[in-house]
């Protein structure tokens, strides 16, 4: 049975990822660079006792995440004019190859943060 339309997938720890998200924009503005925004999502991610990997390495591909939090959700953090499709390939990719089922792509360039979740297709 197809879970229903309106399930989200980690509510919970997305609504925390995302609530610091938008302190972090609130902070810095929409002008910073993509290391600042990821250094102090870091510092947030501590102080909120949130469990995160950093620049992580998935599989013998070379690529490297922005973040990895609770082992669940890739973080994709971005400080640019606007997403394009590539942004989203790209998420999709290391979902593929982790086996993690969320990514949340985040472009803090946006003057209101509007974070995209990103599922992972399996491959059939």
């Amino acid at each position: 049975m197809p879970p229903k339309v309106d399930s989200l997938i980690y509510p919970k720890i997305s609504y925390l990822i995302l609530g610091i998200c938008f302190s972090v924009q609130n902070e810095l503005g929409i002008y910073a660079k993509e290391k600042q925004y990821s250094d102090l999502l870091e510092k947030r991610f501590r102080e909120s006792k949130i469990s995160y990997k950093r620049q992580f390495l998935i599989s013998d591909s070379g690529n490297i995440v922005d973040f990895i939090i609770d082992n669940k959700i890739i973080l994709e953090v971005k400080a640019k004019r606007i997403i394009t499709k590539s942004d989203y390939y790209q998420l999709q990719r290391y979902l593929q190859e982790s086996k993690i089922k969320l990514g949340l792509l985040v472009n803090f360039r946006n003057k209101y943060l509007k974070p995209k979740r990103v599922i992972r297709i399996d491959k059939k």
